[in-house]
């Protein structure tokens, strides 16, 4: 079998290659951005074949798309812009997105590592259990690390709305964890 070189150079030449239609390129893109990508999808829409299927029309779209990405060497951002933007579309009726009042009171989070002792597969669940609204945009800050004003661009609602609700997340998830920790011992 041989070697597959997985350099930036290698990736620049396969998005060259796939512009050019050529197959073999557009199977190696896919081979190699497919599980990151999916694992977008699963965080975003928590529901398996939903998450195969945005995945699929991500790459349709990147692919049928692909003559027109300026800079090969951002395949993998532009791909992920374009797996986001679809996740968003297909929950947008979904979601209803609330105001918290500016003086809502959070939770003090000056106490470090109160996270500490609980098990990734607890956190992981816990975000799962995130209502709607607030697990979409507490991915897309905290996880795919995008700033409250491009979430608020994405989910066309206000930055404000976009900091209240990732700080209705933080605070859920930590109180919902503490319970497990507390539990579990």
């Amino acid at each position: 079998m041989q070697k597959v070189d997985r350099s930036e150079n290698q990736f620049v030449d396969w998005v060259e290659d796939a512009a050019k239609g050529k197959r073999e390129a557009f199977g190696r893109l896919y081979e190699q951005f497919s599980v990151a990508m999916y694992n977008i999808c699963i965080r975003m829409v928590c529901e398996k074949s939903l998450a195969e299927d945005i995945l699929h029309e991500s790459f349709i779209t990147a692919f049928n798309n692909i003559k027109t990405l300026r800079e090969p060497a951002r395949f993998g951002g532009w791909l992920k812009q374009i797996t986001v933007r679809k996740c968003i579309q297909h929950t947008a009726s979904k979601y209803n997105f609330s105001e918290l009042n500016d003086h809502e009171h959070f939770p003090d989070e000056r106490e470090e590592h109160w996270w500490e002792g609980i098990s990734m597969a607890d956190i992981q669940n816990a975000i799962k259990e995130l209502p709607d609204g607030c697990r979409e945009i507490f991915n897309l800050f905290a996880v795919e690390n995008y700033a409250h004003r491009d979430i608020a661009e994405l989910l066309q609602v206000s930055e404000s709305t976009s900091k209240s609700q990732y700080h209705r997340a933080k605070t859920l998830l930590r109180s919902k964890l503490l319970n497990v920790l507390k539990v579990n011992g």
